[in-house]
C-alpha cells in the first residue's frame, strides 16, 4: 500500500446544512455580497488606473490589494454558490486540492500586502523627504512581486505535504470549501506533521507581520503627534486609519481562526469565521478605502464629472 496512493476521487462539501428554502435565500444573499466584492474592488482598480493623481506607491499597493481580494473571494465563493442551488454538492479531488492551494496563496498574499502597505505609510510619514527615493517604482514592483512569490511558495509547501498523505476517507468535508484543516481529516494516516507545519506557518505569517505592522504604526503615531499643523495631522490620520481598519479585520479574524485553541470554536462557528475573511473582508476593503479616503473620493467625483460633461 503506497503512502502516496489516493483512493478518493470526489469529495462531498456539506456546506451550511440548512433547509432547502434557506439555501435559496443564502444563495441570493451571498451572491449579492460576492457581486459587491467584485464591483467594489474593480472600481478601486479602475479609479487608480484612470486617475493619474493616484499613480503613486500607496495606490499601487492598494490596486494590488484589490486584485488579491477579487482572487481571494473567487477561489471559494463561486463553488459555494453552486453547491447552494445544486442537489449534488461535490467537488473532484484534484480541484479540491487546487482550491486549498489558491485559498492559502491568496490569504498569505493579502497578509504580506498589508505589511508592505504599512511600510509604505511609515516611509511616507516618518521619512517624507526621502520617500520618492526609498519607495521608487522598482522597489514597489519588487515588494509586490515578492509578496506573490513568497505566498505561492508557502502554499506549495503545504500542498506538497498534503499530497504525501494517503486519502481513503471519509469522503465528506464539513465545510463550504476545501479548507486545509478539513482536508487533513480526509487522510487515513497521521497528519500531525501537516498540522504542526500549518500552525508554525500561521504563526510566522500572522504574528510576525502583525508585529511589524504594529511597530510601523507606533512610529507613525509618534511622527504624526510631532506634526505642528492640525490639517497635516488630520490628513496623515485619514490615510492611515483606513489601512488600520483593514488590518484589524483581516488579522483579527485570521488569528482567531488559525491560532485560537480548537475547543474554543464549533465547526459551524469556524465556517462563519471562514466566510467572514473570505467574502466579507474583501467586500469591506474597498468600502473602507473609498469612504475614509479623500483622494479616492476625489478621483470618483472627477470621473463622474467627466462622464456628465461628455
Amino acid at each position: 500500500m503506497g503512502s502516496n496512493q489516493t483512493w478518493i476521487t470526489e469529495v462531498i462539501l456539506l456546506g451550511f446544512q440548512v433547509d432547502p428554502e434557506l439555501e435559496v435565500f443564502l444563495f441570493g444573499f451571498f451572491l449579492l455580497f460576492y457581486s459587491l466584492t467584485l464591483m467594489g474592488n474593480a472600481m478601486i482598480l479602475g479609479l487608480i488606473c484612470l486617475d493619474s493623481r493616484l499613480h503613486i506607491p500607496m495606490y499601487f499597493f492598494l490596486s494590488n490589494l484589490a486584485i488579491v481580494d477579487m482572487s481571494y473571494a473567487s477561489s471559494t465563493v463561486p463553488k459555494m454558490l453552486a453547491n447552494l442551488i445544486m442537489q449534488k454538492k461535490t467537488i473532484s479531488f484534484a480541484p479540491c486540492i487546487l482550491q486549498t492551494f489558491l485559498y492559502l496563496a491568496f490569504a498569505v498574499t493579502e497578509c504580506m500586502s498589508l505589511v508592505v502597505m504599512s511600510y509604505d505609510r511609515y516611509v511616507a510619514i516618518c521619512h517624507p523627504l526621502h520617500y520618492t527615493v526609498i519607495m521608487s517604482w522598482r522597489v514597489c514592483t519588487v515588494l509586490a512581486a515578492s509578496c506573490w512569490t513568497f505566498s505561492f511558495l508557502l502554499a506549495l509547501v503545504h500542498i506538497t505535504l498534503i499530497l504525501r498523505l494517503p486519502f481513503c476517507g471519509p469522503q465528506k468535508i464539513n465545510h463550504f470549501f476545501c479548507q486545509i484543516m478539513s482536508v487533513f481529516k480526509l487522510a487515513c494516516a497521521d497528519s500531525r506533521l501537516n498540522q504542526m507545519v500549518l500552525y508554525l506557518g500561521s504563526v510566522f505569517v500572522l504574528v510576525g507581520p502583525l508585529c511589524l505592522v504594529l511597530v510601523s504604526y507606533t512610529r507613525i503615531l509618534f511622527a504624526i503627534l510631532r506634526i505642528q499643523s492640525g490639517e497635516g495631522r488630520r490628513k496623515a490620520f485619514s490615510t492611515c486609519s483606513s489601512h488600520l481598519c483593514v488590518v484589524g479585520l483581516f488579522f483579527g479574524s485570521a488569528i482567531v481562526m488559525y491560532l485560537a485553541p480548537k475547543s474554543n470554536h464549533s465547526q459551524e462557528q469556524r465556517k462563519i469565521l471562514s466566510l467572514f475573511y473570505s467574502l466579507f473582508n474583501p467586500m469591506l476593503n474597498p468600502l473602507i478605502y473609498s469612504l475614509r479616503n479623500t483622494e479616492v473620493k476625489g478621483a470618483l467625483k472627477r470621473l463622474v464629472g467627466k462622464k456628465r460633461s461628455v
